[in-house]
């Protein structure tokens, strides 16, 4: 038995998330039937994040076992291949130990939000980033998030459906940017954590852009921590611009 480690780049556009589901198609239920038709066996894809319907990825790291004997670069080629139409790719695979794990082995999390801060409807990017037509402030918006840095009971931010154990995380960073591109002004927010709850990252974009948008003043991020209540929310933003970005592993892994 050999273990597979993958990185996957997805567009979560026709996904209902990626772990399977039993009411829609999801990018773990694309890679495993592919992985069948490769090699023949059925096979159980594990990665390092949970994504939710509409949700992307640039490089989600997966593994997979094969009693097979095939090479990383062939397995590659081969799932690519079987994975057409669908749009999710396998950009690297490699062989890693047996205790390598793609989620519990996994240190850190990074994600980005994109944010098109244009009244012009999108057109190229159109169901890739959450278009908010107003000016947003991101020099407020940023200081407003480093409140939400650090260690803290996050069930504010935390989806009523979440199934993590505890709502206490630490964030390790949340910056906000604007970015000048040829489509207009765009707006990231980049979130690192160990792990996330469910719907933390989207929960914590839309109250910054209520902050943006001069409907909340910088102090309520932090209040709304505090009050450790998610009927405090502002806003959840929508899945379409929220993009899995990385994931880190021990060095010696």
């Amino acid at each position: 038995m050999t273990r597979f480690a993958l990185t996957l780049e997805f567009d979560g556009t026709p996904f209902f998330g990626l772990q399977r589901q039993k009411d829609g198609p999801s990018v773990q239920q694309a890679v495993e039937e592919a992985a069948f038709r490769v090699l023949g066996e059925e096979v159980r894809l594990h990665s390092a994040g949970r994504t939710d319907a509409g949700v992307h990825a640039i490089a989600m790291r997966s593994h997979l076992d094969a009693e097979k004997d095939i090479k990383p670069y062939r397995l590659m080629e081969a799932l690519n291949a079987h994975l057409r139409p669908d749009p999710v790719a396998v950009t690297h695979c490699a062989i890693v130990p047996d205790d390598w794990h793609a989620r519990f082995s996994c240190t850190g999390r990074s994600y980005v939000y994109r944010i098109a801060n244009r009244r012009a409807p999108l057109t190229l990017e159109r169901g890739r980033l959450w278009q908010v037509p107003q000016d947003l402030d991101v020099q407020a918006m940023h200081r407003a998030a480093q409140a939400l840095v650090g260690l803290h009971d996050f069930t504010t931010f935390r989806s009523v459906h979440c199934q993590s154990d505890s709502p206490v995380k630490t964030l390790d960073r949340l910056d906000v940017e604007q970015v000048a591109t040829p489509m207009g002004t765009e707006v990231r927010v980049h979130a690192e954590a160990r792990s996330f709850l469910h719907h933390q990252v989207r929960s914590m974009v839309g109250c910054l852009a209520l902050v943006g948008m001069g409907r909340w003043p910088e102090e309520r991020m932090a209040e709304a921590l505090a009050a450790r209540d998610r009927q405090e929310l502002g806003l959840n933003a929508p899945p379409h611009g929220l993009y899995f970005v990385s994931a880190s592993y021990p060095a010696d892994s």
